[in-house]
């Protein structure tokens, strides 16, 4: 069957406390099937508090979730035929407010970002899955940022890998800096490449980053002035230079926004961005010889507060978590121009914030 009808795991994390107004459940599991466009609810655990950024083991066995505004990270094992989810266990993550979590290529550690506590942490992962200890905990520091409600310390905001995982990238929203860290497989401590941290517009709020499949290029998302960085990205010593910077706005939009979410697709000619405010989603052109990014549209996400997207495994949809107005909306995407069109609501819960994929079977 080909990938794009191939049936796919949905799992949704979201907002769940009375402090962030939200209205979700938990962490949610449904069955995808894209040849009828649906989503079918398979598994909500509900007793979890803010289960919100998550990802996979890199065999896709097990799935992590940070839990928002607290100090913790929690593990389940995947059932790879029905996709529901067993909890494994819940360690801590040595900070507050872990915001985002990836797992590193030996499947020997998870490294998390705490955001309100400008740290990083690495935990232990066992063969069965399970969190270990934090083993270690590594504090940013800098010059912060002039913004005075959002840049009052450092604040780390995702952990990525490059293309070839040798580099953890981390945009700090609070020091206008994206860092770049080794981390040592054999100890699972975290090293900073200082000759490799990419500066940012004064008052910008890094947030988010992207990868070219060519590892050539990467883009991180501004959330304060709601930009996007081009950078070229030196595989042998992990710098990033930025290139090329754009608004994530159309230049006719007056009101208040800000960006969220970055993608890019697999075939590496399209960027797609995130608009709380605007309520959009940006597309970008990438011109594949250069890096550089050429603005191709604005779409309307068809509800409020797009904080996360993501496309599908086929690339053949893209998929917004709209926090704020409880949905998740379907986007079919133009392989030829990038372009978004035929929105379909495929699932209706509260507060989502984030969706990762898994594919039935696998495991």
């Amino acid at each position: 069957m080909p990938q794009s009808l191939t049936p796919y795991f949905a799992y949704v994390g979201s907002r769940t406390t009375r402090e962030r107004d939200a209205r979700g459940e938990g962490l949610s599991v449904y069955r995808v099937d894209p040849a009828a466009a649906t989503w079918i609810p398979v598994q909500v655990l509900r007793d979890l508090v803010n289960p919100s950024f998550l990802c996979f083991d890199r065999r896709h066995r097990f799935l992590y979730t940070v839990h928002g505004d607290r100090s913790e990270i929690s593990a389940f094992r995947i059932n790879p035929q029905s996709g529901e989810l067993a909890f494994l266990n819940q360690e801590s993550t040595g900070g507050r407010n872990p915001v985002h979590l990836c797992v590193d290529p030996t499947n020997r550690f998870v490294v998390v970002a705490n955001h309100v506590t400008s740290s990083l942490a690495v935990l232990p992962l066992a063969e069965d899955g399970t969190l270990g200890k934090l083993c270690d905990l590594v504090t940013l520091t800098g010059k912060v940022g002039p913004h005075r409600v959002e840049q009052p310390f450092p604040k780390p905001h995702q952990v990525q890998f490059d293309r070839t995982d040798h580099f953890i990238a981390v945009p700090d929203k609070g020091l206008d800096r994206t860092f770049a860290f080794r981390l040592d497989a054999a100890t699972g401590r975290l090293s900073a490449v200082e000759s490799a941290t990419a500066e940012a517009r004064e008052g910008a709020g890094p947030r988010h980053i992207v990868f070219h499949p060519s590892n050539r290029f990467a883009y991180i998302v501004n959330e304060l002035d709601s930009t996007v960085a081009a950078c070229r990205f030196d595989a042998e010593t992990g710098k990033l230079a930025p290139i090329q910077l754009l608004s994530a706005l159309p230049d006719n939009f007056v009101g208040n926004s800000r960006a969220a979410e970055i993608a890019i697709s697999s075939n590496g000619r399209f960027v797609y961005v995130s608009n709380r405010g605007h309520e959009s989603i940006a597309a970008f052109a990438v011109d594949e010889a250069t890096g550089r990014l050429t603005a191709a549209g604005w779409q309307a996400t068809g509800g409020r507060t797009p904080r996360f997207f993501t496309l599908s495994p086929a690339n053949d949809v893209l998929f917004v978590a709209n926090e704020d107005s409880d949905d998740i909306v379907g986007f079919r995407v133009d392989p030829r121009t990038g372009a978004l069109a035929s929105p379909a609501t495929v699932a209706h819960t509260g507060s989502p914030v984030c969706i990762v994929f898994h594919h039935a079977g696998n495991g």
